[in-house]
């Protein structure tokens, strides 16, 4: 959708004769017209979607990378795990301004930075933000923002009617598409068995695991994972580490 999105700007921006939004704001404040609104992609765990669909999500985030930018379109894109699978090179090419938090190794500092020294942070928001106008990191320090605080400043922009109308369409179609496939999934999905099957012998749990496994999407991964604890296979969520697995191998688990 976003990439659909952004052509169709660059289509908007030729026809006003701009070369960016700046530009098409500017000309469209001047004549009455609506303006053409930022948007902020945020990925929160970037490694879960690169299981699933790697090549495709590649191609996607370095072709919005590349060009988005003129078009008021931003990429945010977080992950627990800054491996080079996750974090490719045509990737880190077209996203030159990266922050690192504490880190477990050197290896994984060069991998986001392209530089030792986040493994040496000290946590709480401590970290070393890189950009194109720097060529050594700044150690900075991020602030702290509770869910309370998120949920206010989400509750602010709700009650100012502040979402674009394509944006309520777009999640309005999301919400449909979520609909149906939980529908569809939720307790007669006829990857329950495998899905099962792998938890138990890997003696761990996770919607990344059963989405490089079985080949399948985030979503309907996450699902099998919520039927999963629903039936006494798996324990409940803890935080960024793998479930715990309730049911020993060696059991009759062929029954839950």
């Amino acid at each position: 959708w976003l990439v659909s999105e952004m052509e169709r700007r660059f289509t908007l921006l030729a026809k006003a004769t701009v070369r960016d939004i700046s530009g098409f704001n500017k000309k469209a404040l001047f004549e009455g017209e609506s303006l053409m609104p930022y948007i902020v992609l945020i990925i929160d765990e970037l490694a879960d979607i690169m299981a699933a669909k790697g090549r495709e999500v590649e191609n996607r985030i370095v072709r919005l990378a590349q060009l988005a930018r003129a078009v008021g379109i931003h990429l945010v894109l977080a992950t627990q795990r800054p491996s080079v699978e996750v974090l490719t090179g045509l990737i880190k090419a077209n996203i030159t301004a990266r922050i690192a938090f504490q880190v477990a190794s050197q290896f994984d500092s060069r991998t986001i930075l392209d530089l030792a020294g986040a493994e040496k942070l000290l946590g709480k928001g401590d970290m070393l933000f890189l950009s194109p106008e720097s060529p050594k990191p700044k150690r900075v320090q991020g602030a702290f923002i509770s869910e309370k605080e998120v949920q206010r400043v989400v509750n602010w922009f709700k009650e100012k009617e502040m979402l674009p109308k394509f944006a309520k369409d777009l999640v309005e179609s999301l919400q449909k598409e979520e609909e149906f496939e939980k529908e569809f999934f939720v307790e007669d999905d006829p990857l329950y068995e495998k899905a099962k099957e792998v938890v138990i012998k890997e003696r761990r749990a996770s919607a990344s695991l059963l989405q490089r496994r079985l080949k399948i999407g985030y979503a309907r991964a996450a699902r099998l994972i919520d039927l999963l604890e629903k039936r006494g296979v798996v324990g409940p969520s803890r935080g960024s580490k793998p479930r715990e697995v309730l049911i020993k191998e060696d059991e009759d688990w062929e029954k839950v």
